[in-house]
């Protein structure tokens, strides 16, 4: 933890962050597949600037189980990349087999940190943090199971205040926050890389899909 404080202090502003199997990602998992690391930003119309960083690990699947396309892809908007159903067929074969020689599955939690520069009080960024639980729910099902610990955290260093005359002002920064969970849910699934280890057998999403 210090070291990963330390490295952070030590980086230029606007560098980008490692994602995939980095820190606390080295040993997630979503469901059959290696998880890890992922992070999406945004900067919304009045300015204030939204960010997410998850350490993707789910019991849940990422997966849909018809066609291997990523939940997450259907919430952001753009084209859903749908595997061919071959490669598709391949995967279920693989990961089925794979899943008998892991045994049970293990106990996982979710953690995200969402950020933003708005000047936001603690109840306010309390509820973003709960909102946020939104866009775990969107990448992976099922979701909050009993083996999960699935924990948002929320930070706000006050550089740009609220729209003090509209009441409704801090639902933009809610909805980004968890779109941005989802997108980096997506990006950690994407950036991580295949494990083999006394851990058991763990396959990247983009060596079973490419």
């Amino acid at each position: 933890g210090r070291a990963a404080v330390e490295s952070a202090a030590a980086t230029s502003p606007g560098a980008r962050v490692p994602e995939g199997c980095v820190g606390a990602g080295t040993g997630a998992v979503v469901g059959a597949v290696k998880g890890g690391i992922g992070t999406a930003s945004t900067v919304l119309d009045s300015g204030i600037t939204v960010a997410a960083l998850v350490v993707a690990n789910a019991a849940g699947s990422a997966l849909d189980p018809e066609t291997g396309a990523l939940y997450g892809e259907f919430f952001q908007g753009g084209r859903v990349r749908h595997p061919d159903a071959e490669v598709h067929a391949t995967a279920v074969r693989r990961l089925t087999g794979i899943a008998e020689q892991n045994g049970p599955q293990p106990l996982n939690t979710t953690l995200a940190v969402v950020a933003t520069d708005a000047d936001l009080s603690k109840a306010q960024a309390q509820k973003l943090a709960g909102t946020a639980h939104d866009g775990i729910a969107r990448a992976v099902r099922p979701v909050h199971l009993l083996n999960d610990g699935d924990t948002v955290f929320a930070l706000a260093t006050g550089a740009r205040p609220l729209d003090a005359a509209n009441p409704l002002a801090l639902n933009g920064i809610l909805a980004a926050g968890a779109d941005l969970v989802t997108r980096a849910i997506v990006r950690a699934l994407r950036a991580a890389g295949s494990v083999d280890g006394p851990g058991g057998v763990w396959p990247s999403y983009e060596e079973l899909y490419g």
